[in-house]
Formats: C-alpha cells, sequence, structure tokens
C-alpha cells in the first residue's frame, strides 16, 4: 500500500517527499490484522507500526526536521521524528528511526500510539521543518484497534490459542434448542469480508454518543468498558441508528426472517450501504453474533454464549411465574418469560472501575429487552458479580443473575383458583456454554455463572467500596406432598420417530389412593409461551401405599407431523390428581425436536481455492411416514453463491430423495457456510435445515 502526499507550502532547495510506502504487508502481519481491510492500514494500539517516506533528493537530518502530526476528530498530537537505537514504551505518541533505516533518498519510521489510544481511523500528517520554512502534505489514514496481544492493554489475554478464537478466528458456533436436546449453528463472523471493518467504523460514528460529543466520544473509545458500551446499544435498532431490527412474531414480509441469517457481513454491508436503515429482521442470536463480530473486528476478545432455559424477569422479583390448567395444558398468563434458550456475549477485558477480581469475562446482551441507565443495552456486567450475587455493580446485574438463577413457580389453576403449587430452582440457567476452542463442541461454562458463593472476597469487596454485601436467598423447601411425579424423555427426539415418555408416580402416604393423569403436549417458540394442543390423554390409575408407578406414553409420527418441524419446540406436562383428596401435582419438560440431516458434499474436500469454481452436491431423503407436498429444497451462502438456488418436487413421498447440483466460487478468503434447508406447502418456516463449513485459502 503506497501512496503520493500532497505538498503544501512554497517550494525551497530541499528534499521534497516524493513517496509513501505504508508496508502493509509487513505491518499486517506483525500487528495480526491480516485481511481485515484493503483500504487502510490496520494496525493494533502500543506497538511500533513502520512506513517508509521516499525523497526526490537526500534528506539532511541536521538541517530538515521530520515531524509526523496525528489527527482524531479536532485533536492532534505532534510526533517529533528521533533518531535512537533503542526502543522505550512510550507514555505518548512516539516516532523513531533506528541506524540501517535512513538510505540515500529514503527514511523508515517506526510509529508507536500510547497503549490507551482510543480505536478509531486517524489520520496522519508530515512537516519536514527548517529554521525558515515548513512544508506540510498528508501521509494517509490508518485505523487502529485494541491489542490483546499487548500485555499493558486492558483487553490483554494471555495465551494464543485463546487470541486466535476469540480475536482472529471468522467462524463460530450458536447452540440452540433444549438443555435436553441442544443443537449447533455455525456462523460466519465474516471480519475479513470486504467492507465489515469499514461498517463497524462507521457504527462507532453515527453512535448517539458520538453524534452528541465528538470529541468526548473520541477520547472515551479507549475504554472497552465504554466501546462494549456504545457497540451494544448500537447493534439493535431501538434508540438509535443501530443495525438490526427484531421481530419475534408475525411474519417477516419486506425482510429476511432471523433463521435465514448465517453470517454477520451480509448484515453490515447492507445497514451501512443503505445508509444505516436497520437490516430486517434478528432474535437474540442474530444480535449477539454481529455484536461478536464488532467487538472481534475491534479487538476486544469475544465468545457467543448461549444460556438455556434462560428467564425474562420483567419485575425483578426473581421469580417466574408458569400456569397450567388443572389437564396440564400451559396458560399464557405472566408478563414474565422463561426463554428455552437467550444468546448473548462474552467479551474479555480488565475493570479497572470495579477491582481486579472482576477482571476477565463479561457479558454484554444487546437484544433489546429491557433499558439500561436510558437506552437498550445491557452490560458490560463480570460474570464474576452475577456469580457472587453481588447486585450493585455495573453493569445490570440484578437482571442477568435474574437470567440465570431465577425460580420458577409452577402453578396449577382451576376455575381461577390456585389448586397446586411447586417452586423449581433448579431448571434456570441448568446449562450455559459456548464453542470450545478448536472444536465445534460446548464447553460447559455453567459453574462460572453458577459455581460457589465465596463469601469473604464478596464481604472484602463490599467494605472497599462501601456498598453492603449482596444477601443470599434461602428458600424453605415446599411441604413435601404425600404424591410425587417427574417426567422424563427416552432418547432423543427426532422427527419421523415416536416420541417416547416416561411418568413415574411415587405414593409416599400409608393409604391407597386412585388417581387420574393428565398428559398434554403443546408447541412453542423458543422464547413465548406455549401454543395449541396437539396431543393430551388421561387416565385413571390405582397406586397402593408407598408403591412407585412407572407410566410409559408414545406420540406417535402421525400425530405429531402435522404440527412440528426440525428444531420445533414442545412443552409436555402431567398433572396427577387425587380422587379423594384432590391434591394435585405437577411435572414438565420441554424439548426441542432433531431436524433430518440435508446432505452436502464438496467435490475435492471442504477447503476450496479463492476465485476457482467447485462443485457442490445437496440431497435430502424424507424419513417421514407422510407425503410432503411442493417440497422445495433451496441452497444459499454468502461469499459463494449469488442468491438462492432452488428444486423442486411435487410430492416427496417416505424414502424418496430430492437433490441439486450447485457451482461455488469465493472472491475473499476466510471461513463461509452452505446453508440448505427444505420446506413444503404445510410447513410455513423451513421443515428441516443444514450447514456445511467451507475454507477458503487465498490465491
Amino acid at each position: 500500500m503506497s501512496q503520493v502526499g500532497q505538498i503544501t507550502g512554497s517550494v525551497y532547495d530541499h528534499c521534497q517527499l516524493k513517496f509513501i510506502n505504508f508496508q502493509a504487508h509487513e505491518n499486517h502481519i506483525s500487528h495480526e490484522t491480516q485481511g481485515l481491510s484493503k483500504k487502510h492500514l490496520v494496525v493494533r494500539r502500543g506497538k511500533p507500526f513502520q512506513l517508509t517516506l521516499m525523497f526526490d533528493s537526500r534528506w539532511n537530518p541536521q538541517t530538515e526536521s521530520l515531524v509526523l502530526e496525528v489527527c482524531l476528530g479536532s485533536m492532534s498530537q505532534r510526533i517529533p521524528v528521533q533518531l535512537s537505537d533503542e526502543w522505550s514504551a512510550p507514555q505518548s505518541w512516539s516516532a523513531k528511526i533506528y541506524p540501517g533505516n535512513m538510505h540515500h533518498q529514503s527514511v523508515t519510521i517506526h510509529i508507536c500510539s500510547p497503549v490507551l489510544s482510543s480505536v478509531a481511523l486517524y489520520e496522519l500528517l508530515l512537516h519536514i521543518e527548517t529554521k525558515q520554512n515548513r512544508r506540510s502534505c498528508t501521509v494517509g489514514t490508518f485505523v487502529l484497534l485494541c491489542n490483546p496481544w499487548l500485555k499493558s492493554d486492558p483487553v490483554y489475554m494471555p495465551h494464543e490459542v485463546q487470541r486466535q478464537e476469540y480475536v482472529k478466528s471468522d467462524y463460530g458456533v450458536v447452540y440452540m434448542g433444549t438443555d435436553l436436546n441442544v443443537s449447533k449453528r455455525p456462523w460466519s463472523f465474516g471480519q475479513y469480508e470486504p467492507g465489515v471493518l469499514e461498517a463497524c467504523l462507521k457504527l462507532l460514528h453515527v453512535s448517539p454518543q458520538h453524534l452528541r460529543d465528538k470529541h468526548k466520544d473520541y477520547l472515551r473509545r479507549a475504554d472497552p468498558v465504554y466501546l462494549s458500551r456504545v457497540v451494544c446499544a448500537m447493534v439493535n435498532c431501538n434508540d438509535d441508528l443501530g443495525v438490526v431490527e427484531g421481530r419475534w412474531q408475525g411474519n417477516y414480509k419486506g425482510g429476511v426472517s432471523p433463521a435465514e441469517w448465517s453470517g454477520t457481513a451480509d448484515i453490515l454491508r447492507r445497514w451501512a450501504s443503505s445508509n444505516c436503515k436497520p437490516v430486517q429482521y434478528g432474535q437474540c442470536w442474530v444480535f449477539a453474533s454481529v455484536l461478536c463480530t464488532v467487538m472481534r473486528v475491534l479487538g476486544i476478545p469475544a465468545r457467543v454464549v448461549t444460556v438455556f432455559n434462560a428467564a425474562h424477569d420483567t419485575d425483578a422479583t426473581l421469580k417466574i411465574e408458569e400456569c397450567y390448567s388443572s389437564t396440564g395444558e400451559k396458560l399464557n398468563w405472566s408478563k414474565d418469560s422463561i426463554w428455552n434458550f437467550h444468546v448473548w456475549v462474552e467479551c474479555w477485558m480488565r475493570r479497572p472501575d470495579l477491582g481486579a477480581v472482576f477482571d476477565g469475562w463479561q457479558v454484554v446482551d444487546p437484544t433489546p429487552q429491557e433499558k439500561s441507565a436510558g437506552i437498550f443495552c445491557c452490560g458490560p456486567c463480570p460474570v464474576f458479580a452475577i456469580q457472587q450475587q453481588i447486585f450493585h455493580l455495573p453493569y445490570d446485574t440484578p437482571f442477568l443473575y435474574a437470567s440465570v438463577d431465577a425460580d420458577i413457580v409452577r402453578l396449577i389453576v382451576r376455575n381461577g383458583q390456585f389448586v397446586g403449587r411447586k417452586v423449581d430452582n433448579e431448571s434456570v440457567g441448568q446449562l450455559i456454554c459456548t464453542k470450545r476452542i478448536n472444536s465445534d463442541e460446548p464447553e460447559d461454562v455453567t459453574q462460572a455463572y453458577k459455581g460457589v458463593w465465596e463469601p469473604e472476597i464478596v464481604r472484602s469487596y463490599a467494605r472497599t467500596v462501601g456498598q453492603p454485601a449482596a444477601e443470599v436467598r434461602m428458600f424453605q423447601g415446599e411441604k413435601l406432598p404425600g404424591l410425587e411425579v417427574s417426567l422424563n424423555i427416552n432418547g432423543v427426539p427426532s422427527l419421523g420417530v415416536g416420541i417416547r415418555m416416561c411418568v413415574t408416580v411415587t405414593n409416599r402416604s400409608r393409604i391407597a389412593r386412585v388417581l387420574m393423569e393428565h398428559v398434554n403436549a403443546q408447541m412453542k417458540e423458543y422464547n413465548r409461551g406455549p401454543q395449541e394442543c396437539f396431543w393430551k390423554t388421561h387416565r385413571e390409575l390405582h397406586i397402593q401405599s408407598f408403591e412407585v408407578l412407572t407410566l410409559h406414553h408414545t406420540i406417535a409420527p402421525c400425530e405429531y407431523e402435522s404440527f412440528l418441524a426440525g428444531d420445533d419446540i414442545v412443552n409436555l406436562a402431567v398433572v396427577i390428581k387425587d380422587m379423594w383428596t384432590e391434591e394435585r401435582v405437577l411435572a414438565t419438560r420441554e424439548f426441542s425436536m432433531s431436524s433430518q440431516q440435508i446432505t452436502i458434499e464438496i467435490e475435492g474436500g471442504d477447503t476450496i481455492q479463492m476465485n476457482q469454481e467447485h462443485t457442490a452436491h445437496v440431497s435430502f431423503t424424507s424419513k417421514l411416514t407422510k407425503t410432503l407436498n411442493e417440497a422445495v429444497l433451496t441452497v444459499s451462502g454468502s461469499g459463494l453463491l449469488q442468491g438462492k438456488h432452488q428444486t423442486r418436487l411435487v410430492h416427496l413421498k417416505p424414502g424418496e430423495k430430492i437433490e441439486k447440483k450447485v457451482s461455488i466460487m469465493a472472491t475473499s478468503p476466510g471461513t463461509k457456510l452452505l446453508m440448505a434447508t427444505i420446506s413444503h406447502s404445510n410447513s410455513p418456516s423451513s421443515f428441516a435445515k443444514s450447514f456445511h463449513k467451507v475454507s477458503v485459502k487465498p490465491v
């Protein structure tokens, strides 16, 4: 990368700047920024980078001084270029020429920013000064990012394998479904796609903080806590010119269904090219994945985290009420809710504002649920503060703690009266996971959120800041009933196979009982209450004193195939009623249906060369018991295919195959995803969906 500077001032009998070499290739390798931009030099703060100046005649350091000037908004900093044979970590901007870097008509300058410099696009000027005059020219621009490789940077991450995974990797996996049946959704973060870095910088440039006070915003951008809060709010569009518009129900006409996205690059480029019009539509995993991309681009280590059975506690009671009818039907009566899964981001940084014990992973949640200090953002909140229940720390600790550790109070309702009650203090946050380093398998991080409470650490910190220590919530156990019931799912429920369940009823009293069993199955969305019941059964039971009954039920494929598609979630509930005492007990389970796999194979393997055509074979064989009418196989892939490629069958019978051959070609290196879906006339959404990872090597 080179650029000719524009000289201003009068012409004298001194050297003139002829050419500037940014040494982009060498600098990008040294700064771990290869591939982030073809337009700009991209470097990391606190680490020297170099550029070479070429003159039309010999530069004389005895009579001509070189002064660089770095500009950011209305701020500027003059940097006298010094001749030196040693390097010292600067507290301010510095520029040095080492022995051996001066030649007949060129000189190489090593420039270094302070470690706490602001993340931004800078302008660089050069002044050639003598006692009589000064000539100036614009050298060009460069982007300065955080530096997780530098120990003194607040985002420093100590292990290289972590930096490769949480900063440089452009591929991730989002975990969805339920804790009983976790599904994987690959995601292309796309930080090396053309235009993505520029979109991230634009996001900072149009934030409310920047539009309100550019000078203050530039100064505060040195702080990763501030940066993460600004970016978090800008990922959603609820109160700014943000990137993604959320929609959780209804149709997605005029936009893209959240389930159709497989990468960030398309989203950021659409937003940037539309004059900051929000991209339609997103849900939690889309918001989180976009945020993860932006943070990695800015140099802040980040990872996507899924909380299974996440509580949305709108009234801050740390309790979520769920109501069921006396026959086991779940009712939509509560403003609070349990999301089967919720996806947020953890960002790695030090917290000098809180104390070293709170350094490390911080939760940042861009999904617009509740306001934080008047805006729709959440965090950064130390994971350790959530674990230790220190609710007064910034930011949003009580809300996030409830997400992973609230109680569920399940009520049985009959004729407007509560006739049964059970407190569940285990289900919320039962599994919290993220992608394992160098693997697509999940890493269980539940204990980081719900591990051992350390009262000495909490009290010590509380005394230091003059705040009371967190109170430990103690719950009295429910009065043990004479009846107990549990509900378990056998195996992993899959489309085309019967759903098998086991109900265990225990009579802890000394008398025999006559019971009525009600079992109810409803479809539901992951973040909302259940829909209509699609299967139910009931029967009378006789149980002896201290007896344990084991009851088995199966929902046959023909009983659910008209209602369920791949990854749909089922709420299953059983209510046992004592016919004499009218005592009622309840057990529930929610699980997701595994979809059938769509086979995707690439001729020659999954690693391809850039700018070369390759062939992909996509096929699906139906294992259902019924015929799918108007079946459509759709293949798409950002960075691999233009648009969507489809093939259709009027009738896809059980055991039959639908297939499609497509030619793919990548124009940029990195990790890409091919996505294939099956839909049919009776399914409003995709019936089955599969992803295939493709690694693209540069030419």
